[in-house]
Order: C-alpha cells, then sequence, then structure tokens
C-alpha cells in the first residue's frame, strides 16, 4: 500500500537518523501516537478523503505500528484538522446524552474510544454501524437512570457486556454469533439502573426499525 516507497522519501539522504516533521521515525509508537493517527483517518473517511477500504487497511497498519516510522507514511498525506491535540482527545472519548429527551445518534459519525452514554428520563438510540471507529475495540460506558439505552453495532462484532444492572433489563442480541474474525470489539460497562438497555447487532429492516421506535416511545 503505502510503505516501501513512502519510507524512502522519508529517509535521511545521507543514511543518519529518520526525521519527519522534526520526529525521529526510529522512536517506538506509544498508544496515544496510534490514537492520534486512528483520528486523523477517522476524519478522513468521514470527510470523504478515504474509502472505507483504504481506512480499514490503514485502521490495521496503525495498530500494528510499532515505530513512527511505520505510522508517518499512514497519515502524511491527510490534513490533521483542529491539530493533533485536538485528534487526539476526539480519538480518545466521545458522549451521547439524554436527558428528559429522545437523541438518536446514527449515520456517519466519530465515535471515541471510550464513549460516554447517558440516559437519564430519556430515550437514546446510538447506531454504530455506519459510525467511524477509532480502533478495533471501543469502550461504551453506560450510564442509564430510569431511560432507555438502545445499540446497534455492526453485524460481525464482538460485544462484551460488563455492566451492572439495578431493577433494570439488559439484553444483548445475537449473543450466540461469534461475529467475524476481523469484526470490532465493542465492550460495554457502566451501569442501569431502573432502565432498560438493549444492543443489536446488524442493521434492522423497517419494521424492526418501527418495532425499536414504538418500544421507546412507550
Amino acid at each position: 500500500m503505502c510503505g516501501t516507497d513512502v519510507h524512502r522519501d522519508l529517509r535521511h539522504p545521507s543514511g543518519g537518523q529518520l526525521t519527519y516533521g522534526g520526529v525521529d521515525l526510529e522512536l517506538r509508537a506509544a498508544d496515544a501516537d496510534r490514537d492520534q493517527a486512528a483520528a486523523v483517518l477517522g476524519g478522513a473517511l468521514a470527510t470523504g478523503r478515504l474509502t472505507s477500504a483504504e481506512h480499514a487497511e490503514r485502521l490495521d497498519a496503525v495498530y500494528a505500528a510499532k515505530t513512527m516510522g511505520d505510522l508517518a507514511p499512514l497519515t502524511r498525506d491527510l490534513p490533521t484538522e483542529g491539530g493533533a491535540d485536538a485528534s487526539l482527545v476526539d480519538a480518545g472519548r466521545a458522549e451521547v446524552a439524554a436527558r428528559f429527551s429522545k437523541v438518536i445518534r446514527s449515520g456517519r459519525w466519530v465515535a471515541g474510544r471510550r464513549t460516554r452514554l447517558t440516559s437519564r428520563f430519556g430515550a437514546l438510540i446510538v447506531n454504530l454501524t455506519d459510525a467511524v471507529l477509532p480502533g478495533r475495540e471501543i469502550t461504551l460506558e453506560i450510564d442509564a437512570f430510569c431511560g432507555k439505552l438502545i445499540v446497534i453495532v455492526p453485524a460481525g462484532a464482538h460485544v462484551t457486556d460488563e455492566g451492572g444492572a439495578l431493577f433494570a433489563k439488559r439484553a444483548v442480541y445475537g449473543r450466540n454469533d461469534l461475529g467475524d474474525a476481523d469484526g470490532p470489539v465493542i465492550r460495554i460497562v457502566g451501569d442501569a439502573r431502573f432502565s432498560k438497555v438493549a444492543v443489536h447487532r446488524g442493521r434492522l429492516d423497517r419494521h424492526e426499525s418501527h418495532a425499536l421506535d414504538a418500544a421507546v416511545i412507550t
């Protein structure tokens, strides 16, 4: 893809230390460096600079990167809108909340590696099937109190529910489906109190969407 040729462009002409943008390319990459690169890729996918296939290929390479030299070619042809620090924050955390209201988050949007979902006396529907995921594993932090929270994840996702419930119902539909080998890992933590939390795997057809909407309203 973008490995050999691009790395050749980054080499020091004298054969000395490899640098790019003032960064030593031989340095080991940290988790924060990989998260920052993933955020740039997510923004490029959301704005149409990368196709879904290109994004998936580069994202795999990002989380397999060992050094800064492995990371640099994956984003050097993409803009870092908002600056590196802003991109890193966006990749790290996100929040969607419904308080005394009904909120639907769907379509193309950028989730965080840790996304907080809050439903307090409200109804919240979060659809991740078309969302830009910043990595192969994301954590959904649930905070539901006297509300309803419905999460729709990609069909091949691996779902792990590690949260608690108090006078509440938590259900993961399609739990027996092991998911795709390359599917994202969705880890669910947090508490549901006097609430209903349901996770559905895969896209919903029109009948299911109407039934889901009716369930949220009632």
